[in-house]
């Protein structure tokens, strides 16, 4: 009788793992299901003008999908500048004409949409140029450390500049730094600022 408990043990275990592998690959399909869905959704997001909700639910989509399909490509950029996401949106058009060429269904828009985030992304750089001049243009005083003095950039601390000229070279003590080879600090950020006026 023990043996066939047994018996009946040893096939009740291994049926259970056959049905292990096909539960897996049903909760694997259900994973992937609700994924696609949540992709669905962020298209609806983006069609409805909800820009941010949709490129949460894109975001999520990437993280969870193993396998991208192209079409995210298309959709994912064009709300990435939606949001003003615009070097992201160049990223994933790109990718979608590369994947997708010009038989894409969405080659057109890719293009238009490509078109515009490349137009957006050099104003931005534009106005990041324009924010850094202005920063840089301002008064600003370089703190000089404990000592309060910066070896000479004009002499490089040798008290002598040197210039090459067809004939030789010539050398003049340094002017800039009255021949002591630093500067102090108020005369260094003169200097930077092109308010230091030196005396031959």
């Amino acid at each position: 009788m023990k043996a066939v408990w047994f018996i009946l043990f040893v096939i009740s275990v291994q049926l259970a793992h056959a049905q292990d592998p096909e539960r897996e690959k049903l909760r694997e399909e259900q994973k992937i299901r609700a994924i696609k869905s949540q992709l669905d959704s962020a298209i609806i997001l983006t069609d409805a003008g909800e820009y941010e909700k949709a490129d949460a639910k894109y975001q999520y989509v990437l993280k969870n999908l193993k396998s991208i399909p192209s079409e995210l490509a298309y959709h994912f950029g064009r709300n990435s500048y939606l949001v003003g996401k615009y070097g992201q949106s160049i990223d994933w058009l790109n990718k979608y004409i590369q994947l997708k060429g010009v038989s894409g269904t969405h080659y057109d828009d890719a293009v238009q949409w490509l078109d515009k985030a490349n137009a957006a992304r050099l104003k931005e750089r534009e106005q990041e140029t324009a924010n850094a001049t202005i920063i840089l243009s301002r008064n600003y005083d370089i703190d000089c450390g404990p000592t309060g003095k910066v070896t000479c950039p004009v002499c490089n601390g040798s008290t002598v500049v040197i210039r090459r000229t067809y004939l030789g070279d010539t050398y003049n003590p340094c002017a800039t730094c009255k021949q002591n080879g630093y500067l102090n600090c108020t005369d260094f950020n003169k200097l930077l600022r092109g308010e230091l006026k030196s005396n031959p």
